[in-house]
Parts: C-alpha cells; structure tokens; sequence
C-alpha cells in the first residue's frame, strides 16, 4: 500500500508546482452559489464556505482591495482550488513514478494497482471546500484498479462499491480465505464483468462528530441507485469530541435521477411518500446488519 500527503487544508503544494494554472480561470462548479434553501437547516449552518470561512493561511496572499463580495468569494475560489489542483499533480506525478516502476521491473501485468481515496471532497461545490456530508461530492470516492490479467482495459462499471468492500477483494484475488466478520464483499466478480445477481443496490453513511468540525451536524442516512435519504439527528450522543449543542433533526430526501446536485428536499412531498417508507425500511435494515442502533429521538414514520 502506497499513502500520499493527503491535499489537505492548508494546502501548500511542491515548489515546481507552484505556479501552475497561473494564468488560467478554473471554470466555478454548477453549485458554486448554492443559497442552502429547500433543505434541511444543517447545510446554511456549515462553516465552510469559501467566500467567508477560508482564512489567511489557506489563501496565502491577502485579498486584493476594492472587490465586490461577488468578486472576493471568485477570488478566493481561484486561490483555493488551483492550490489543491497543484497539490493533486504531485500525486499524479508520484503514480506515474510507481507505474514506471513496475513496468521497467517487467511485472507490471502481475501487479494489481489500485488508485482510490478515503472520501470525496467539495471543490467550490454548495460554495464549500472540504467533507463530511453526505451529499455526492463528499460520499464518492474515486476507485481505478488495473490488473491486466483479470480486468479488461478501459472497462467502467456503475455498479454500487464500498470501501469496506476492499479488503475482501484483495484477499480474493490473493487467493486468501475471506473472514465470516469481513462486512464487505469480494467485488472481484464485479470488476471482471461478473456481477452477481444479489449485488449491493444501497448503502449506508454515518457521521458522529457533531459540529466538531466545521459546524457540520450529524447524521446517517442511505443512499440507492436512485434516491438519498438522510437524517441529521444532530446530537452529539456523548461521543468523544462531538460538541453537545443538539440541533432540530429533520430529514432530507434527494431523488438523484430528477436532482443530480441534490439542491430540492423532497421528504416532505407527497409525491415520494412511498419512497420515504421504502428508503426508511432500508436504512434500518441496513443500521442492524452494520450493528448500529437508529437515533432514540427519529420521528416514527408516518402512516
């Protein structure tokens, strides 16, 4: 396994690096101005925002006077992601070193290489830089694999994998018996074009630490092929490092299809009162096959 320096706030990249992208405009994400209406509270709540919450060492130069608050926050946009575009290239530059490794050695073709992360990451999206929500920026993590003796070149799958998923994957293509207590499941048939019939059409998220970073309230909740469901229960629950300043829970439902940025809370619509029942009957069964326990406070679903 081969760890990077993660492009983490502040985000310093390598000197060589330092002036790339200078004379270009990193096109804004379609979000980049998200007013945090028709949802749930917890979003307009989070400290991250890039037009107010990214100080003077994540900026690294002061802003420049006369700007309109428009003008700051593109500014500001600008400073912040072509440092982490910057700090992403050493990355890039560092597997590409490891690829060449393997190929000048001559076992390239041996060699399973994974590429992947421990989460995804906001880039201006909903006007934010870093994490811990559940929505799609934050959730998905990138998964490349190569291993040209088993997995065809240039295949994609939109099949649905975990990272608890991993391990049981390695062992299987190690030929290493897979634990009864391993959560995930080998996706080596997945991977090979094999996909079985009972494969994973949901998952579920948990985040604890409430308002421990970033403001951020917690919450679970349960994503499909289709819909998001999610539940800010937001209560710290006594968990180490989580601050106890309870919020109002409330829910948020995002049909994926119809709300790709997931910008309209449907919970409440009539519409998806079925999907409500079906989603909270998943996110319950998927909390008792993880050994987790739903909130005390949850509202019982309605008739």
């Amino acid at each position: 396994m081969y760890h990077h320096k993660a492009p983490h706030r502040p985000w310093e990249p390598d000197e060589k690096h330092a002036h790339l992208y200078e004379n270009e405009d990193i096109p804004e994400p379609e979000t980049f101005d998200d007013d945090y209406q028709n949802r749930a509270a917890a979003a307009e709540a989070a400290k991250m925002r890039v037009d107010r919450d990214l100080n003077a060492t994540d900026l690294k130069q002061p802003v420049p006077e006369g700007l309109t608050l428009e003008e700051e926050k593109k500014w500001k946009y600008q400073r912040y992601i072509k440092d982490y575009l910057r700090c992403v290239t050493s990355v890039d530059d560092n597997v590409g070193r490891v690829l060449d490794y393997l190929d000048a050695e001559g076992i390239a073709d041996d060699t399973i290489v994974v590429y992947t992360s421990d989460q995804g990451f906001f880039l201006g999206d909903h006007g934010w830089y870093d994490k811990r929500f559940m929505y799609e920026e934050s959730l998905r993590m990138p998964f490349l694999i190569r291993y040209p003796r088993a997995i065809a070149a240039g295949s994609v799958s939109a099949d649905m994998i975990l990272n608890v998923d991993f391990a049981p994957t390695f062992l299987d293509y190690a030929g290493v018996a897979i634990p009864d207590s391993f959560q995930g499941r080998s996706m080596r048939p997945v991977l090979e074009g094999r996909t079985p019939d009972d494969w994973q059409t949901a998952m579920y998220y948990r985040y604890w630490m409430h308002l421990a970073h970033h403001h951020v309230y917690a919450h679970y909740g349960v994503r499909t092929l289709r819909y998001k469901l999610i539940y800010y229960y937001a209560d710290a629950l006594g968990q180490p490092g989580a601050i106890d300043e309870s919020k109002e829970p409330e829910w948020e439902l995002f049909d994926l299809e119809k709300d790709p940025c997931e910008l309209v809370n449907v919970y409440h619509d009539p519409a998806y009162a079925d999907v409500v029942r079906q989603l909270r009957g998943e996110l319950r069964r998927l909390q008792e096959k993880v050994g987790d326990q739903p909130y005390a406070g949850e509202d019982p679903l309605p008739d």
